[in-house]
């Protein structure tokens, strides 16, 4: 036997028990006459004891060529701790050791095996088998699980089956680029991994499944950050014969019971903003409401005095940012200005207006606007004395955009967004449809399944152009922190209206029933209404757990060029498998 206990478990009402405990060698403290080791598993640690007057000579010999990561088992008498340790459970019993084996040795790790560890990100992730055995990623790799167990117990309690759908699909234009795997049975032919499952999960919509659900794996091929990798998972769901209504509720009741049975917080019901308002106010179709600081429009009152970069703008737009008037000098605007102007952000500049204690305005643009005039701004932004307001102007988009990153770096630097303070909220009515001058063609602002509003089905059906550009989707967003964490829609699930989206993406006939001529078919057969969401899994568990990247709640993440460190992929592949797969023998030099 390996183990009676775990090495987390013991405690003080398991004295002059013997036990057996096995893991890996965290440290040693060697005082010469006396030695403690620590033995850690993934359960915790506990303390060997070793002495000279007590342990065998042969044994404490072995204790001392103990290196970082052996693995050992040991059997021995707990006993109570001289000096407590109160940071860790087991921290007022040790094991007084009576026996040892050494179940196999360990090189040195590159990095220390520490919560705080002296491991850069590469090396961490070459090594990711040693990094996974850091208490902090592991909690992190445990509360997926738990968070996966919670979502499948929730959905299989409310009327949802699982099932799972093809992984080698065929690759469809719109969307992110796809991963392809050629085929060696039909060579010159290629599958694409999926990017979701959606058109499978409406066809289980027809047949008649009613609920579906999926924890499943999804793949793209774009550029990397910290909350996007090349292949992430999808809480995936589809019911039939629902309304927008009833699939809020459904999945906010989800949200709800996750955040309840893994952190234990208790969520209000969610607030819902529309996408138009969402835009307005916050400059972002995600916006974090953990601080209010909401934009106001100032043209009515900037405009035609003179002011030129105002006068010739589309937009003039501005944020108070209560009681730091005094805290921001010219010096510290002028830093913020620049920060604004990198070409990440690409502001032209920055203008404030400054409300003292004592009831004096000052302003980088006081030799345009009197006093007066600062002061409406200042009523109209809800400035009082000791607020500093901040204004942008420019194209409407591009300076909201701007704004947006403001008002987050202004909730970054006063602390306004606090760790375990979670604000969701429900972003609707999204458009349906989004012009692209430099293509000159729409696209799918979700994607090409997603259903106008009701009241919108005759205007997408005989609108003009400009009628087309302000169509509203039957589409939602749950968006918490800041951060999207899923995204839906009620579903098109009638062929001519189906057809007529595929035409305003600019699907030719024969391209359309090339790509999806099974999905069209379908719905000649009695499709039902029918709608889903899908929550970003990876991105879910890093919002609960207050972190900005996914990667230590994926197992073996890859790095910001999309390669697994640890196993070296991609990597080139021989000749005779490109031959196997009929590509062309051409393209080995290049590969």
């Amino acid at each position: 036997m390996y183990r009676t206990h775990n090495c987390g478990a013991l405690r003080m009402a398991d004295i002059g028990k013997e036990v057996t405990l096995s893991g890996w060698v965290q440290k040693s403290r060697d005082k010469g006459f006396m030695m403690w080791i620590d033995l850690r598993d993934r359960y915790g640690i506990t303390q060997l004891i070793f002495t000279e007057e007590k342990t065998p000579p042969a044994l404490f010999e072995m204790a001392r060529s103990l290196g970082r990561e052996y693995v050992v088992t040991v059997k021995g008498t707990v006993i109570e701790r001289s000096s407590k340790n109160d940071k860790i459970p087991t921290g007022a019993i040790e094991l007084e050791v009576l026996n040892m084996e050494i179940l196999n040795i360990s090189k040195t790790p590159p990095f220390t095996i520490e919560d705080e560890t002296d491991g850069g990100d590469d090396l961490r992730m070459t090594y990711r088998y040693l990094d996974l055995r850091r208490n902090p990623v592991q909690q992190s790799i445990i509360f997926r699980s738990k968070l996966a167990m919670a979502t499948r117990k929730y959905l299989s309690d409310t009327g949802f089956i699982e099932v799972e759908t093809p992984v080698l699909i065929k690759s469809t234009p719109e969307g992110a680029r796809d991963f392809v795997v050629p085929s060696r049975m039909n060579k010159g032919q290629f599958y694409a991994l999926p990017q979701s499952p959606q058109t499978f999960k409406q066809l289980l919509m027809v047949a008649g499944l009613d609920k579906y659900f999926q924890i499943v794996k999804c793949f793209r091929d774009e550029d990397l950050r910290a909350d996007r990798q090349p292949e992430f998972t999808q809480i995936d769901c589809e019911m039939a014969f629902v309304t927008q209504e009833e699939i809020l509720n459904t999945f906010e009741g989800l949200t709800k019971h996750l955040f309840k049975e893994t952190l234990g917080v208790s969520l209000a019901d969610f607030p819902r903003m529309t996408y138009d308002d969402a835009v307005r106010l916050y400059g972002s179709d995600k916006p974090d409401l953990r601080f209010d600081m909401p934009f106001v429009e100032l043209n009515e009152l900037a405009q035609g005095r003179g002011f030129p970069v105002f006068d010739n703008s589309e937009l003039v737009v501005g944020i108070c940012v209560k009681g730091e008037a005094e805290n921001n000098s010219n010096k510290d605007i002028k830093k913020l200005t620049e920060w604004m102007q990198r070409p990440q952000i690409g502001a032209k500049g920055l203008v404030y207006v400054k409300y003292g204690q004592d009831g004096s305005i000052k302003s980088s643009v006081g030799k345009f606007y009197s006093e007066e005039d600062l002061k409406a701004w200042g009523d109209k932004m809800g400035a009082e004395k000791g607020d500093i307001v901040y204004v942008l102007s420019g194209e409407t988009d591009k300076t909201r955009k701007q704004l947006s990153e403001l008002r987050l770096e202004m909730g970054r630097r006063l602390g306004l967004m606090k760790a375990g303070d979670f604000k969701p909220l429900w972003v609707v009515d999204f458009p349906l449809l989004e012009w692209d001058e430099e293509s000159e063609r729409f696209h799918a602002m979700h994607h090409p399944f997603t259903s106008p509003k009701q009241s919108e089905i005759p205007n997408m059906l005989n609108g003009d152009h400009e009628t087309m550009k302000n169509l509203k989707a039957d589409a939602y967003d749950l968006v918490i922190n800041g951060s999207e964490i899923g995204g839906g829609s009620i579903r098109i699930h009638d062929r001519a209206l189906q057809s007529k989206n595929f035409k305003l993406l600019g699907f030719t006939p024969e391209e359309a029933e090339e790509q999806f001529g099974f999905l069209l078919g379908a719905f000649e057969y009695g499709a039902p209404p029918h709608g889903g969401i899908a929550f970003g899994f990876d991105r879910l568990c890093a919002v609960l757990n207050g972190q900005a990247s996914i990667r230590d709640f994926i197992a073996f993440p890859k790095n910001n060029q999309g390669r697994d460190m640890m196993i070296d992929a991609p990597s080139i592949i021989s000749g005779e498998q490109l031959e196997e797969l009929g590509i062309d023998l051409a393209l080995k030099e290049e590969v």
